[in-house]
């Protein structure tokens, strides 16, 4: 597993973008999507009242999405168990949202195992914390 860590503060995100990142025009775009919501709505909200957000600015941005995906967990050809992810973006990128201060190995190990499911290369774990947002991009190759 490869992760990066990303902390920004709530002021406006500068367009430098990485080519050496997976996806990065579509990470650009979703990452300011989530500071767009932290700026517009702030701290303070359930995870589902920054899903509701995050899905209609989405929707305006003209981004392809799906919203709660149906993720099943398969041990020789048999449906063992169910998981569902907040979003995937584009057919490529799976946004995970939490609400609080400190990124939780478990959250990491969760989205890491929907890469890994779903045979996807990139999820963005994002944080709505009282002073920022922060996220980390966790890349499955």
């Amino acid at each position: 597993m490869i992760y990066e860590i990303l902390i920004c503060t709530n002021i406006r995100m500068s367009k430098i973008i990485r080519k050496d990142l997976l996806y990065p025009e579509l990470s650009f775009q979703i990452i300011g999507i989530l500071f767009d919501v932290y700026n517009t709505i702030r701290y303070g909200f359930l995870e589902k009242v920054y899903q509701k957000a995050i899905a209609q600015a989405l929707k305006i941005s003209g981004l392809k999405y799906k919203e709660q995906v149906y993720a099943p967990i398969v041990y020789q050809d048999r449906r063992v168990d169910v998981n569902y992810f907040d979003f995937l973006i584009d057919d490529k990128v799976v946004l995970e949202i939490k609400k609080g201060d400190r990124f939780a190995k478990t959250h990491i190990d969760q989205l890491f195992q929907y890469l890994v499911s779903q045979k996807l290369k990139l999820g963005i774990l994002a944080y709505f914390s009282p002073h920022k947002i922060h996220f980390k991009r966790i890349v499955n190759l």
